[in-house]
């Protein structure tokens, strides 16, 4: 390609807490990672719409100003062009792309969300809309692109964890509207940086894991309601709700685990606000705590995933769990002063380990 007129990125992401709890409106704590997808844009003299993606041997090509009809499953280039074009965008100027990215694909690394996002910031861009600079307006339509106009089960959290980047804790109380103020706070960690270990197993099946998962837990929840008058999701206790059920079924198990993860991502933003962290190894016992509900409960572990934590835990990492919506992907372990050993171990077992440090959100 020449020299490019336009050019963007967006950073990958790790959960900390919170996993699988965003799409059931309940709040999450996330970190924008320094792994980034990059897009180029090159003016053409027609009007089409021309990408390359080396990293994957892909290309694709349309024009933009015409009816555009999905190709594939979750076709996100076209899908972020339509969204735009409802808001009464016209593209009428071609350009060729190239879209690189250095964030694993299919690993809970949210390369999906990273790619919505920049390509939404790049059409903006292309279009000189003043929206280019309005994160939260770009995470709104991120959500819109990749979650509605497939009517997918995800929630918010890659999208506002990518538009605004650094660590955020986000609350996402109405999940099925896309006009409410978030709330969003970003977090001082006791670090900024983590590793990221890739399985180098690719997820199976996430969407169809994540509406799966969704279903049980919301299951759980309407057992729950029918039990407890005034059943709050986001704030009645846990412990009230086992006193006044003497079995338990998968259903309810499951959403008992969402709500623990509720109060454990609660937990931590207090102890972050506070900055009552001297102890390193509460933080780590935390993320722990986190996985275990996530191995146990959800089951969302796999024995690769087992593997990789005895590994860093006896290179002496502090703190390790799944990062996304796991079955296979990364995991996020927190190795303070010992990154390099644990880095080492993980790829002893087979494992891809990257250092990543917090990183901004989509620029220029």
């Amino acid at each position: 390609m020449k020299t490019p007129l336009f050019q963007v990125s967006a950073p990958g992401r790790i959960c900390l807490f919170g996993e699988h709890s965003d799409y059931l409106g309940l709040p999450v704590m996330t970190m924008a990672i320094d792994l980034r997808m990059k897009i180029s844009a090159t003016p053409r003299r027609d009007k089409k719409f021309r990408i390359l993606m080396p990293d994957i041997g892909e290309e694709d090509a349309f024009v933009p100003s015409r009816a555009l009809k999905y190709q594939k499953p979750r076709d996100y280039l076209r899908a972020g062009v339509n969204v735009l074009k409802r808001r009464g965008f016209q593209f009428q100027k071609g350009f060729d792309f190239e879209i690189r990215s250095d964030i694993p694909v299919n690993a809970g690394a949210s390369s999906s969300s990273a790619l919505v996002i920049a390509w939404l910031k790049m059409l903006l861009t292309v279009e000189q809309s003043s929206l280019m600079w309005n994160a939260l307006e770009i995470a709104k339509m991120g959500f819109e692109t990749e979650v509605w106009e497939f009517q997918e089960a995800g929630g918010r959290m890659d999208h506002f964890a990518i538009g605004f980047g650094e660590a955020i804790y986000l609350e996402n109380q109405k999940p099925k509207s896309n006009l409410y103020p978030v709330t969003l706070q970003f977090m001082h960690l006791p670090t900024q940086q983590f590793i990221l270990a890739d399985s180098l197993e690719p997820k199976k099946d996430t969407v169809g894991h994540i509406r799966e998962n969704k279903r049980k837990v919301l299951a759980g929840l309407k057992e729950i309601s029918k039990k407890i008058k005034n059943f709050k999701i986001e704030k009645t206790s846990v412990l009230e709700i086992a006193k006044k059920f003497k079995q338990k079924t998968l259903n309810l198990k499951m959403a008992l685990a969402t709500l623990r993860n509720r109060d454990l991502t609660l937990k931590a933003k207090k102890m972050f606000i506070q900055k009552n962290y001297k102890d390193v190894k509460q933080f780590g016992k935390m993320l722990d705590a986190h996985h275990k509900i996530l191995k146990n409960d959800l089951k969302i572990s796999t024995p690769k995933f087992e593997k990789m934590i005895q590994a860093a835990k006896s290179a002496g990492a502090l703190g390790c769990k799944v990062n996304g919506s796991g079955l296979g992907g990364t995991m996020v372990i927190y190795a303070p002063g010992r990154e390099k050993k644990v880095m080492r171990a993980i790829e002893r077992v087979g494992g891809k380990a990257y250092l990543v440090t917090q990183a901004r959100g989509i620029n220029p």
